[in-house]
């Protein structure tokens, strides 16, 4: 049985929305892109609050993160979802234009499985997309997620 969790993407600006989601389209993944547009609504989605209470169980296969998001920033949904025991394990790529030495600095110190420059070409930034796409929804082996409840 294949466990097919969605693909969380992170992502503010529309162009690059648009490209990231064509991409993973074209890798024919059969996994739901589900789209959080600011911080807040991924945090939303992650804790199942808000417009996602009612969404099923689960966690994503991978959150693609922007790191630049209105609300609540990359950054900062990378620390909450890290320093949380029942959702530490799952893996948060920085999908992002910054180059800057200090924001690949800070996402690993947070914990970030991996970070990623969007390339400004759009047959590199494809291939790109769809080599994420490929390693974390198919190739990738999460660890077991805790049992809820009944002591540790």
């Amino acid at each position: 049985m294949s466990d097919l969790r969605p693909i969380l993407l992170v992502e503010d600006s529309p162009k690059d929305l648009e490209l990231t989601v064509a991409a993973l389209e074209k890798c024919q993944l059969v996994n739901e892109v589900v789209v959080a547009r600011d911080g807040e609504e991924a945090l939303d989605y992650l804790y199942r609050k808000g417009p996602y209470a009612d969404r099923e169980e689960g966690d994503p296969t991978v959150v693609l993160l922007d790191l630049k998001l209105p609300k609540i920033d990359g950054l900062e949904v990378l620390k909450r979802v890290k320093h949380d025991s029942d959702l530490r394990h799952v893996p948060i790529v920085m999908l992002t234009s910054s180059r800057e030495e200090q924001d690949l600095v800070a996402s690993y110190e947070l914990g970030v499985n991996a970070f990623v420059v969007k390339p400004v070409e759009f047959s590199e930034f494809f291939k790109a997309i769809r080599d994420l796409g490929v390693f974390w929804a198919i190739l990738n082996e999460p660890p077991p997620r805790r049992q809820q409840g009944g002591g540790q």
